[in-house]
Order: structure tokens, then C-alpha cells, then sequence
């Protein structure tokens, strides 16, 4: 750590800031200096006499450096909103430009004049071979959903919804001084998430999102019947198009929620039927020869709007009498309201016959195909709990011990639940038998029954189950289906995330299959479905190991659907992923990110075994609704899927570049040299989850994300807050287990080193550094999986965790306090010393430290020609140490007090070093009150007892405020380093 500079200002005689405030003013010096100028080139002239200097950290000299100016007042409060105002909309045009990339608006726009889904869809029916059939062929080929994006929320709304609608709005158009002014007001506004964050906020959010995403598919349906009719004029009002389609989970997500009423989830599924027949009425041409199903449309929508009257609002526990009225207003309506597509798919179908001109019949049509791809809602249900809750529900009908996972225990779980299969019979589900259900997995059952009976039963819904480590799981879920007389209707879905669950998926669905009730059910549903999920695989076995993982996992599924005589099934694909690299998302492109959940040797595989395959994408939260945010970002998402859905499909000659090298050069993927040196990619994986998990159960890893980690975010979604401990204040982490893995994966974002996406990867690829150029080179699977590795790269770097670590090393404290002439400093240094030391986190961290860097070196040797972090992100980070640095030497100074149910002065300090600011001032507000006893001048008819008579404005003035506006800026720059990465969590 730099040591401290001799020539600092003097702070007055108490210790305290020589003014209210002091340091936070307006800066003396003379106006028009640009601060980022100055502070970048600091930035740069640092990192290059590290070089020099190797005991130099650039990240502690550049906070140093910044402390000073603080300190002497060059730098005010100011300034340094000033400074990040300037710093927030470099990085919010920077991801203005990256969206529109991204998706391939730039692409789009410099292409073809009539788009890419008119182009696409002339190609789809050119590829088509004529002759007898070829119009059946082209029917089979569009009339199968192919691709769904689910819309998934998550705490991932990093950024406010103002904002994100900003960003979107800029991205949109394609000049750069068009954008300018909607990022100036973009920029004006915080990058912290809205402060509440409701499930409300977040399902209209996804509607606005599936919106955008209905009516780009829209437009492409639109362009494939024209491409049809062209070609097939006699017979083109015969096609229902529907290779896309629009799903989400938001309001029927329970796993680890215990929030969402069953009326929550009625509510939604209501909201999201009425919205599909508002996109009926208003497309609609309103002519006689719709005049039949516009009625029917009209009056079902107004039996929705009546049964929502009825409805509980979200955070209400509302009484049975209620529950009541709006079963019956359900009920009641039922008719009315239609609960099956049927009859307007019928309805449709009569309009197209009689209607009088082609553009008429189109317009329909196309609304038919909706209709047909999403039954009676705007995006298809997907309903999620956790496995643990179907083994609870099922357990009270079930007499066994121990736990379905226990391999001591598979046998006899196995076959006591097929004896259960063979005796079950569907009971009547009702309203007051929902109401009174406490077990989690049979109320969601429930639900889905009366959704099914009383909202919408056009489609079967999907039910995905997390953490499915057991087949018995799946016939669990199987007999709690039967039970309640919806299993021809439900989806079964396991997700595989956890390193035991991507190792055993084969052995769970093997065991599944062997039961003769799983393989009728498949067999009548028509599809097997899977999930796969990349978050928890992420952080434990690294993000890189995982892909590998989970695509030898599909590999064997489709293997074992050979096995059993199911490939005349569709195998359905659903890949769970967030928007960072760190959570599986590919940051490069849509095509790449596509390209790399769906690899083509599996797509290749499945092809030739004759499996129909169906995939799905998780679009998350803020980030990944960005890609809908606007009509125009919908249209090029939606012409990237389907792009990727069909290239398949199309002629060699017609290919699409999508699975093209960076330089152009074609790839065929049986010829991929990664699956013609399988030891080696086993071998690489294999070297990289050893590490990660390693780095995992480090005990300095705990340390580094659960110490102050957790406080450099905002709640960014409506999922209950964290844990508090027993003495107040967060709980201690000591493992990453203890945290989800989005935060886990937003920490290490903010602290400057993304490890679950580079750690290992070094020594993997020291072990066969020829052969791993090899693959860099020559491999499209394998370069396409590193470019996560050099977008790591690109926004991590050593010395700034170096700075945070030794932001917790006492040692560093101290020599600062050694080598500083000012009194008052030098105190505050050695308290913040000695309250450091008690936390005792410096050994495990700088081990850590050891173990990252020698990875480090590893793969710098390997790949050098990385890209390193910008000058600009490390300086958001020096700034916010400085921040920090300056609320410790504030909190230094808070006068004693007697302890406070239990708290002491020290023990506040240590919650300070831990950034609980929040928490700390509220007790400081307590503690030290700025308003003065209300009680005194009262007589109470005794003589006065001892009272507290005085106040505390000086230290409200002097410490708690500059405390609070302080780390509002720190949390500020998480928002900022947000975008300069790219995601949140």
C-alpha cells in the first residue's frame, strides 16, 4: 500500500473534519479542469510504473491519491457527482452501442431493405425442394414451436426500470447523436435499482418485455405466409406458423418463496389471458367476417375483467371470506370467459374463409398462429418448485425413512412409489380444498389444476422441479399429478444444475424410465423435458467446466432416448442461464450466446437419431428483457433465434456465418477438432472444476465475498432479504453456499476478478499449452466457450482484488499509520487496525490471493494476448476504495457509548468495516438522537429522574451524514460498474 502522504492538511485539533462536511464541499480550484482527465492519466501513469515498481499497487495509489484531494478539499462533493454523472454515461452509451451489436440491430439495418425476417422467410420456403409435397413439407417444418423465450426474473432488476427503458429506447436508433440526449437523461438519473422492487414491478416488466417479443414474432409469421403465399397461392391461408413462442416463469416461480399466494399466481395467469385477447381486439380487422369471433372474443375478455375485480392484490393475506368471493367470481365466469382455445381458433379459421381480400385473411392469420403458439395468454406458464418440497408433499402417503437422494435409500423410494402409481386415482380439486393445503408442492399442484379447469387448458404447462438429484423425484411429481387429475396436462421437467445433479442427470432419468408410468406418461405427452441450468454449475465448477458438463450430459440424453425407443418423441431443452458470463450467458453476440447453449454436434446428434428438438432460453431480469425492450431490439432478437432455430433447415449454399470462426473461416462441426481429442477436453474440464471447487471450500474465498461483499449491493429483485445474524447485522458467510448464486456471481463482479469464469482455466491450459492454442484456434466450440474467458479478462484484474484484500489486512493499516505525520490520522488508522485484527480475516485472504494469482500467471503464459480491464473501470473502483476508506476513518471517530442490547462500540466498528452502513446509522439514530427527549419539561407528578438532555446535531452534521452520502455513492459506482461489465449478478 502506498504509504501516506507527509503533506496532508492538518484536521482540526479533535480528530473530526475542521467543518461540517469538510471535504465534501465545492472544489477551490479553478473551474473547467476535468477531473476524469486527470484521475484517468493518474490511472494509466500508475499501472505503468507498477511495471517498475512490483511493491507498487497502481489501484491503492490511485485511492491514496484521491484520499489526499479529499483530504485538502481539491475534491468536494461536487466534484465527484460531477465525476460520476460524466463516468455513468460513458458507461451507459458504451452499453447503449453494445445492445444494439449485440442483438445485430447494426446488422440488420445495413442489410437487406426489407429486414431480416422477410428475408429469412423467402430463404425458409426457397430451401424447400419443389415437387409433390413440398407444401406439407414447409407446413411441418413452421407449424412446430422450435424455440421459446422464457422471460424469468430472479433479484436481477439491477438497474431502474427508467433507466433500462432509456437504454432501450437509445440502442433503438441507429444515430449516435439521436442517442446522445435519451443516455444524457439516462445518466441523470441513479443507476441503483428502484428502491422497492415488487412482484408486481417485476411481472409487468416481463409483460412489457413479452409484448415487444409477441410482436416481433408476429412480424415473422407475418413474413412467412407471405413467402408462402408467393409460392403456394392456393394454399397458403392452410398454414398456422408457430415456430417461435413467448414463455415465463414471473408470479409462478415458488421454489424458495414462500410469498406468492396461490391468488398471486391466479391473478397473473388472468392478467396474461386478458392481455391476449386485448391483441385479438385490437388486430382484429373489423369487418363482418369477423364479427363472430370478435363477439366472443369481446365478451370473454369482460368475464376476465370481472373475475379480476375479485382478486386479492399482491402482499395482502386476505380473509377466507375473500378467497371465497373470488373463487366464485371464477367459477361463475368460467363459461364466459373460455378456457380453451378451441372455439376462437375456430372462430379465426371461419374469419380467414370469409374474409374479402388477402391483406384481411394475412391479418388473421397471423392471429391465429398466436393463438395457436399461446393458447388463451400472452406467454406460456412455467411453474417451478424445489425438490425437496415434492418429497415433503408426497412423504405423508409414503411410509419410508431417510432422504430419496440417499443411494442406501433408492431402491426402496423407487419401488414404494411405483407401488403408489399403480393404486392412484385423480381426487376433486376445489377452491376451499386450495385454500386450506399447507404443503407447498401439493397447494402448487392445486393451482395449476384450477388454472388448467378455470383459466386456460389449451396447452400443457411446464412444471420444472430444482435440485432433482433422484428419479424418484420425477414419479413423485408423476403421482402427485395423478392425484390431482392433471397429469396428461403437466410438463414434468428436472433441472440439472449442481455438480451432482450434471453428473447423476443420467442415472435420474435412467431410473425414471425403467418405470413403466414415467415412460407412458412421456409417451402420451409426446416430449421429454429438461432443464438445464448454469448458475450454481457456474460458481461451483467453474462456468467453463460446466458447459462441458452439461453438453456431455445431452450428449447421453440422447443416447439414452435411442436406448429406450423414444425418439419419436420431441426432446425439449430448456437452458437456465442469467446475462453474465459468470451465470452462463455468452457475451460476445445473440448468435454466439445461442450457439453456445445449444452446441452443434448435440443438434447434429439429435438430427440424425430423428429426435425433434425444441429449445428454450431464459431472457432474466433488467438485462434480459433489455433485448425486448423496444420494438426494434425484439425485431432483431427474434430474427437472431430464428436464425438459429433454422440453419439447419436451410441449404448448404444458404448457410448462415453463425457458427463461423472470428475470421470468417466456415467450421463444420462434425470435423471440430474439441470432439476429435476428447482425452483433452476431459481433461482440461476435468483440471478446471478441480480448481474451482478447491476455490470454493477456501475459507479466504468465504472471507472475500461474505465480508463487505454483500453491502456493495443493492436488493435488486422482491425475493425476501438475506439472513440476519444473532447480534445484529448480516450473517457471517462462511461458505458460498450460504448466498444464492446471483449475488455470489454480483460480488465477485464488484470486486474486480470474476473467478468463477477464470479460475483453473491456467492450469488447465498449462498442462497442454500447444494443444490448447490449437483449440483456440482451430475449434469453434472450443474459442466460442473461451471468448467467456476473455470477457473475464477484459473486466477483471488482479490488482484491484489485491486492493480490497488488503483494504482487510491490519498489516497495511498499520505501516500507513507508521509512515503518517498527522496525529489524527494515524488514530483512525491504528483503530481501524485493531478493529480488523479482531475480524482476523487477513491470513485466509492473503492465501487466496496466493492461489488466484499462481492461476493467474498461468493463464496470462497461456493466453497473453488478453485484454486487460479498462483505465476507466479501475478508476470506479480506486474512487469507491476511497469512499470506503473515508466512511472507516469517520466511523473511527463515533463517540462511546453504553452497550445497547448487547452492542458495543467495537462490535459497530466491526459492522462498519463490513459496510452494514445502513443498519449502523439507524442505530446511531437511536443511539445518539438528533431531536431532544420528548419527555423533558413534562411533570410527572414525582421529582425528575435522571434524563439524556442532550442532542447530538454535531455528530449528525460531522460523522452519520457524511457516512450516509458517502456510501450512497458507494453503492452509486456498484450501479455504474454494473454496466461496465455488462450484467448484473
Amino acid at each position: 500500500m502506498p504509504l501516506e502522504d507527509p503533506r496532508s492538511a492538518p484536521a482540526s485539533a479533535s480528530g473530526l473534519p475542521s467543518r461540517p462536511g469538510a471535504g465534501t464541499g465545492p472544489s477551490p480550484q479553478p473551474a473547467g479542469r476535468d477531473l476524469e482527465t486527470e484521475l484517468l492519466d493518474l490511472v494509466a501513469r500508475t499501472r505503468e510504473q507498477a511495471s517498475e515498481d512490483p511493491f507498487r499497487n497502481p489501484v491503492l495509489a490511485v485511492t491514496l491519491a484521491i484520499t489526499r484531494r479529499l483530504d485538502r478539499d481539491e475534491i468536494g462533493e461536487a466534484d465527484l457527482d460531477a465525476l460520476l454523472a460524466t463516468l455513468r454515461r460513458r458507461a451507459l452509451t458504451e452499453r447503449a452501442e453494445r445492445l444494439r451489436a449485440y442483438v445485430g440491430l447494426d446488422s440488420d439495418e445495413a442489410g437487406e431493405a426489407e429486414g431480416p425476417a422477410v428475408e429469412l422467410a423467402g430463404r425458409l420456403v426457397a430451401a424447400v425442394p419443389r415437387g409433390s409435397g413440398d407444401f406439407e413439407t414447409f407446413r411441418e417444418r413452421v407449424g412446430r414451436t422450435a424455440f421459446a423465450a422464457v422471460f424469468t426474473a430472479h433479484p436481477t432488476f439491477g438497474m431502474p426500470r427508467a433507466v433500462a427503458a432509456l437504454i432501450a429506447k437509445a440502442a433503438s436508433l441507429a444515430d449516435a447523436d439521436k442517442r446522445a440526449p435519451i443516455l444524457g437523461e439516462a445518466a441523470a438519473r441513479s443507476t441503483r435499482p428502484d428502491p422497492k422492487i415488487s412482484l408486481d414491478d417485476e411481472f409487468e416488466q416481463a409483460c412489457i418485455a413479452a409484448n415487444h417479443g409477441r410482436a416481433a414474432i408476429d412480424a415473422f409469421n407475418g413474413a412467412i405466409l407471405d413467402a408462402a403465399r408467393a409460392r403456394w397461392p392456393d394454399r397458403w391461408t392452410e398454414l398456422v406458423p408457430k415456430p417461435l413462442a413467448i414463455a415465463s416463469w414471473v408470479g409462478c416461480d415458488t421454489d424458495g418463496r414462500t410469498d406468492i399466494g396461490w391468488w398471486d399466481t391466479m391473478r397473473y395467469r388472468l392478467i396474461s389471458k386478458r392481455m391476449q385477447f386485448d391483441r385479438l381486439l385490437r388486430d382484429l380487422p373489423d369487418i363482418p367476417a369477423t364479427r363472430v369471433v370478435r363477439e366472443l372474443t369481446a365478451g370473454a375478455r369482460d368475464a376476465v375483467e370481472r373475475q379480476l375485480a375479485g382478486a386479492p392484490l399482491l402482499g395482502t393475506k386476505p380473509s377466507l371470506e375473500a378467497v371465497h368471493r373470488f373463487a366464485l367470481a371464477l367459477i361463475i365466469e368460467r363459461e364466459r370467459a373460455q378456457t380453451d382455445a378451441g372455439p376462437i381458433l375456430a372462430g379465426l379459421a371461419a374469419a380467414i374463409g370469409a374474409a374479402g381480400t388477402d391483406e384481411e385473411r394475412r391479418t388473421i392469420a397471423v392471429l391465429r398462429s398466436g393463438v395457436a403458439a399461446h393458447g388463451l395468454s400472452n406467454a406460456l406458464p412455467h411453474f417451478r418448485l424445489n425438490a425437496s418440497q415434492i418429497h415433503n408433499a408426497v412423504r405423508r402417503v409414503i411410509d419410508l425413512e431417510g432422504e430419496p437422494a440417499d443411494a442406501a435409500q433408492r431402491r426402496s423410494h423407487l419401488s414404494a412409489i411405483n407401488t403408489l402409481l399403480n393404486d392412484v386415482r385423480p381426487v376433486p380439486v376445489d377452491f376451499g380444498a386450495l385454500a386450506a393445503e399447507r404443503a407447498s408442492a401439493a397447494r402448487l399442484m392445486m393451482t395449476i389444476t384450477q388454472i388448467l379447469k378455470h383459466v386456460d387448458g389449451t396447452h400443457p404447462v411446464r412444471f420444472l422441479i430444482a435440485e432433482t438429484e433422484t428419479g424418484y423425484t420425477l414419479l413423485a411429481a408423476l403421482w402427485l399429478a395423478r392425484h390431482y387429475g392433471i397429469s396428461d396436462k403437466l410438463e414434468i421437467t428436472p433441472l440439472f444444475e449442481t455438480a451432482s445433479a450434471l453428473e447423476q442427470g443420467i442415472r435420474v432419468l435412467d431410473d425414471a424410465l425403467r418405470n413403466p408410468h414415467w415412460r407412458a406418461h412421456l409417451k402420451r405427452l409426446g416430449r421429454l423435458s429438461v432443464q438445464f441450468g448454469y448458475s450454481d454449475s457456474g460458481r461451483y465448477v467453474g462456468q467453463l467446466a460446466a458447459t462441458f458438463w452439461i453438453e456431455r450430459l445431452r450428449l447421453r440424453i440422447t443416447e439414452l432416448m435411442v436406448q429406450n425407443g423414444l425418439t419419436d418423441i420431441e426432446l425439449v431443452i430448456f437452458d437456465t442461464h442469467g446475462e453474465s458470463i459468470g451465470r452462463g450467458a455468452h457475451p460476445t453476440s445473440l448468435r454466439d450466446r445461442l450457439a453456445y447453449l445449444a452446441p452443434e454436434d448435440s443438434r447434429r446428434r439429435n438430427a440424425a437419431a430423428g429426435i425433434r428438438e425444441r429449445l428454450e432460453s431464459s431472457f432474466q431480469g433488467s438485462d434480459g428483457y433489455l433485448m425486448f425492450g423496444s420494438p426494434e431490439l425484439a425485431g432483431a432478437s427474434v430474427a437472431r433465434i430464428a436464425e438459429h432455430v433454422f440453419a439447419d433447415a436451410l441449404t448448404e449454399d444458404d448457410a448462415f456465418a453463425d457458427y463461423a470462426l472470428n475470421d470468417g473461416k466456415a467450421a463444420v462441426s462434425a470435423n471440430d477438432p474439441i470432439y476429435e481429442e476428447p482425452d483433452f477436453a476431459a481433461e482440461f474440464f476435468r483440471v478446471v472444476r478441480q480448481d474451482m471447487e478447491a476455490l470454493v471450500d477456501d475459507r479466504g474465498y468465504a472471507a472475500l465475498l461474505g465480508t463487505f461483499g454483500p453491502s456493495l449491493i443493492d436488493r435488486t429483485g422482491s425475493r425476501p432479504v438475506a439472513r440476519q445474524s444473532d447480534g445484529g447485522g448480516p450473517a457471517a458467510i462462511t461458505h458460498p453456499r450460504q448466498m444464492r448464486a446471483i449475488p455470489n456471481n454480483a460480488i465477485l463482479q464488484q470486486l474486480g476478478y470474476l473467478a468463477n469464469s477464470l479460475h483453473g482455466v491456467g492450469r488447465a491450459a498449462h498442462r497442454a499449452p500447444e494443444l490448447f492454442r490449437q483449440m483456440r484456434q482451430d475449434s469453434v466450440r472450443f474459442s466460442r466457450a473461451f471468448r467467456l474467458v476473455q470477457h473475464a479478462a477484459s473486466v477483471g484484474d488482479l490488482d484491484v482484488m489485491r486492493a480490497y484484500i488488503d483494504t482487510l489486512d491490519p498489516a497495511v493499516w498499520l505501516e500507513r499509520a507508521r509512515r503518517t505525520r498527522r496525529d489524527a490520522r494515524r488514530d483512525e488508522l491504528v483503530t481501524i487496525a485493531a478493529a480488523l485484527e479482531r475480524l482476523n480475516l487477513a491470513p485466509d485472504l492473503r492465501r487466496l490471493f496466493g492461489r488466484l494469482t499462481r492461476d493467474g500467471l498461468s493463464l496470462q503464459t497461456a493466453a497473453p494476448d488478453l485484454a486487460a480491464m479498462s483505465t476507466r473501470l479501475a478508476l470506479l473502483h480506486a474512487i469507491r476504495l476511497a469512499l470506503i476508506h473515508r466512511i472507516w476513518f469517520l466511523a473511527a471517530h463515533i463517540p462511546g457509548f453504553r452497550p445497547q442490547a448487547g452492542l458495543t462500540r467495537e462490535m459497530l466498528l466491526e459492522r462498519f468495516l463490513r459496510l452494514d452502513i445502513d443498519g449502523c446509522l439507524k442505530l446511531l439514530d437511536e443511539i445518539f438522537p438528533v431531536t431532544p427527549d420528548p419527555t423533558l419539561g413534562l411533570n410527572f407528578g414525582e421529582p425528575p429522574g435522571p434524563r439524556d438532555v442532550g442532542t447530538y446535531e454535531i455528530e449528525h452534521s460531522t460523522l452519520f451524514g457524511p457516512i450516509r452520502r458517502m456510501f450512497e455513492r458507494v453503492r452509486e459506482i456498484s450501479g455504474i460498474i454494473q454496466h461496465e461489465v455488462g450484467a448484473f449478478g
